[in-house]
């Protein structure tokens, strides 16, 4: 099942964006909260900008675990940039795809005429995902607070016990599927047996996703970050999560970690648990003619599908063939992809999927497979397994990034995509013809 947007009644320009470093959580709390990752990329793109945050109509956020104190963060992110009390702000949330779907919304709203100028995109902070206590210990905390003698006090605190420490991980909770009760590691799995996807070539795409955001560094391609800093006066400039020396060597002595005994998915050839924040600015023809504002490019169509929760992992493939379809596009008229990389066995299925008789028709509603995108054309400066996957950011991410290749590489044509959890895909084509700079 899907469904799409196009024939938008008025074109939407993506103006420029920024993010920044995508930090990898290393067990502790990173420096950074939510709120803090965000607003710091903001400032860098809007000092850039020739208008003043006040005259943005509207904030637009995908997050999927603020913390406590950032309850509808877009709303906190917009009033610590200076949009102004009477600016509109509202989160969404949409598992992987979260940042993406701020977008969506963020184009509908434009094209429909409801806004001008939009700030839209996505944070996560996972290294921040809350301890939970458990029901045994909420259970026996209420039992005391509602003791109101000394004694009876005394009574409860003697039924006191270690299990009623032991802590739920609120970011377990979120990486498993509600419905089926599996993690989102174990249907990567199902997807890699299903396609025959072997261990070395998941491990043979890790390697080379490292290599290539370490190229990509190396000549200064990821030029939209923006350095942040702490309150110790520490600056973080590049995304740490990078393994230049990765080989499939040193991958193969991993453990699988979903699937100990027959498994293949481990820690190396899947997306790392990461901090960050992007954000994009979204205007209208008359805005853009207005503020004389530079164009990244157009976002042209969206599409969003569902699919059986336990092969999440294929869904790109089902919300990026329609857009195909609607635009009668071939593969080869996609210059560029940007398929987010939640698992290495999770792109690998997607590529496989779409090369399959039997699938793109059974599943796609196609009257054959459409074909094997160019590896040298998906994902060239790596991606989730090599920079992380902050969850609420990846879907702003990949588009921003995308735009970036195109401009690079002068091209015209991308598709970005995601899986989400919970059985969904999403995907955007995006196009660079007419832009200026």
């Amino acid at each position: 099942m899907s469904n799409g947007t196009t024939h938008l009644a008025r074109p939407v320009y993506v103006v420029d964006g920024a993010r920044t470093p995508f930090l990898k959580a290393k067990g502790k709390i990173g420096p950074f909260p939510a709120a803090d990752l965000a607003v710091q990329s903001g400032r860098a793109l809007l000092s850039r900008l020739p208008f003043s945050p006040s005259e943005i109509d509207e904030v637009i956020m995908g997050c999927v675990m603020p913390g406590p104190n950032e309850a509808n963060i877009a709303r906190v992110i917009g009033l610590r940039l200076g949009c102004g009390i009477d600016t509109p702000a509202w989160t969404v949330q949409r598992n992987c795809a979260s940042g993406m779907q701020a977008l969506d919304c963020a184009v509908s709203n434009i094209a429909n005429g409801r806004a001008e100028l939009v700030l839209t995109g996505g944070v996560e902070a996972m290294s921040y995902a809350p301890l939970l206590l458990n029901e045994t210990m909420v259970n026996w905390m209420a039992d005391l607070y509602a003791a109101k003698k000394p004694l009876d006090k005394i009574k409860v605190l003697t039924k006191m016990r270690p299990g009623h420490l032991k802590p739920i991980i609120g970011l377990v909770c979120g990486l498993t599927d509600p419905m089926n009760g599996l993690g989102m590691g174990q249907t990567a799995e199902i997807i890699a047996h299903r396609f025959g996807i072997s261990r070395q070539t998941m491990d043979e795409y890790a390697a080379r996703s490292h290599h290539r955001l370490a190229h990509a560094q190396e000549q200064g391609w990821m030029d939209e970050i923006t350095p942040i800093y702490d309150n110790k006066g520490n600056v973080y400039q590049a995304d740490d999560g990078v393994r230049a020396d990765s080989s499939v060597e040193k991958l193969a002595k991993l453990k699988p970690v979903f699937d100990r005994h027959f498994g293949k998915v481990t820690a190396a050839n899947s997306a790392q648990i990461t901090d960050g924040a992007t954000l994009l600015v979204l205007a209208s023809a008359e805005a853009v003619e207005k503020h004389n504002l530079p164009v990244l490019g157009r976002i042209v169509d969206s599409h969003w599908a569902a699919l059986e929760p336990a092969e999440m992992g294929l869904g790109p493939v089902h919300a990026m063939s329609p857009i195909m379809q609607q635009h009668q596009l071939s593969m080869d008229d996609v210059d560029y992809w940007e398929i987010n990389e939640a698992f290495a066995a999770q792109v690998l299925a997607c590529v496989a999927a779409w090369q399959d008789d039997d699938y793109c028709q059974q599943f796609l509603g196609l009257p054959a497979a459409l074909g094997a995108i160019d590896e040298a054309r998906l994902n060239v400066d790596g991606g989730g397994v090599s920079l992380g996957h902050p969850v609420g950011a990846s879907g702003a991410r990949i588009v921003l990034h995308l735009l970036q290749v195109l401009k690079r590489n002068d091209a015209n044509r991308g598709i970005a995509s995601l899986c989400i959890g919970g059985g969904q895909g999403g995907a955007m084509l995006i196009e660079r013809e007419g832009v200026r700079s």
